[in-house]
């Protein structure tokens, strides 16, 4: 997810999405367990002293007996549970603190990379056609698709390597968040008993973000689809899933079709960045009749969503009039410099 500054197309213009109304907005969990933190890359921990697995056979006896009385087969738990062990790495990787923390200037020129844009170029370009079906579908951007596609997995090409099922079974057994992961290694379960994945192919983050979207197992229950109608919803290695999976989480999350995400905006005199209110929403009429304008000094528009404040995490001046997308982008992943990048990222793919 990482490299160097975009300045915004038109600089402070509203960006657009797509065209038509999109569903009403259920209450949904974030794709993953948490949000995932900006930081810079961490030194290299040292090596992990021996695991004690003390308990981690009857932990999973327990899982076994839950999931067969919940209906999976004996044959795919077998299969997913009979060689795991616990993974020292998934609990180094979840236990780490970083280092340091980046600002959004610099959090921004790493993820909205020329490199990154490039890329989204080509694969929106190779997608076309997919992505103009999914969007007659469920009315949602494409070019915000793939930006998502682009922070969550450079475009697919990094889904991550560990065994979902082992490293889940790590996380709920080591009792940190336990009845999380628990409800996580349940629902995996169950994805792999209705066949929609083998269980060597169920590869995922460290804690068992799984696919292109990165979806949880819970998510992937609720909000993965079978775009393609071939009786499985795979986001490993069907491109028409995945990328109409993110779609539906977005229109399930609220997506206004034929509006944009956010207006980069210009201050009036007297703002502090550091006391803002974030919450409060206004018309463009009243933003302007307190002195806000574009980024570049001309008026903002005369009409158009209600809009709050959306200022970027550790940012250095750059504030944005934050759009209702741009809180359905961040019902994706919470953390505002995400929601912004993905944005920008959507702004520059198309």
């Amino acid at each position: 997810m990482l490299n160097r500054r975009l300045l915004l197309t038109g600089t402070g213009a509203l960006l657009a999405g797509c065209s038509t109304a999109a569903p009403p907005a259920p209450s949904l969990a974030p794709v993953m367990p948490a949000a995932r933190p900006v930081v810079a890359t961490p030194t290299p921990l040292p090596e992990s002293p021996a695991l004690d697995t003390t308990g981690f056979d009857t932990f999973l006896a327990g899982v076994r007996a839950d999931a067969g009385r919940a209906g999976v087969s004996q044959a795919i738990l077998q299969r997913a549970l009979g060689n795991i062990r616990p993974l020292p790495r998934v609990l180094e990787l979840d236990r780490k603190q970083p280092e340091g923390v980046l600002t959004w200037e610099q959090y921004r020129d790493r993820i909205v990379s020329s490199t990154r844009i490039e890329n989204g170029r080509r694969a929106y370009a190779e997608n076309r056609a997919l992505l103009q079906s999914i969007e007659a579908r469920y009315n949602v951007s494409p070019r915000v698709i793939v930006a998502i596609w682009g922070m969550e997995t450079n475009y697919g090409s990094n889904t991550g390597g560990f065994n979902v099922v082992e490293a889940l079974a790590t996380l709920a057994w080591e009792g940190r968040r336990a009845e999380f992961f628990r409800k996580e290694l349940m629902a995996a379960l169950r994805i792999l008993d209705a066949g929609h994945v083998a269980p060597e192919r169920m590869q995922g983050s460290w804690a068992g973000a799984m696919g292109h979207p990165q979806f949880m197992p819970t998510s992937f229950e609720r909000l993965a689809v079978d775009f393609d109608g071939d009786g499985h919803r795979d986001i490993w290695d069907n491109k028409a899933d995945a990328l109409a999976s993110i779609a539906n989480y977005l229109a399930r999350s609220g997506w206004q079709a034929g509006q944009g995400w956010a207006i980069e905006a210009r201050p009036p005199a007297g703002f502090d960045i550091e006391r803002v209110d974030t919450e409060s929403k206004r018309s463009m009429a009243e933003w302007s009749r307190l002195g806000w304008r574009r980024a570049d000094g001309s008026p903002l528009p005369a009409s158009g969503p209600e809009a709050s404040l959306a200022v970027p995490t550790r940012s250095s001046g750059q504030v944005f009039l934050g759009l209702p997308n741009l809180r359905v982008i961040r019902r994706y992943n919470s953390p505002m410099n995400y929601g912004l990048a993905v944005g920008l990222l959507a702004n520059s793919v198309a």
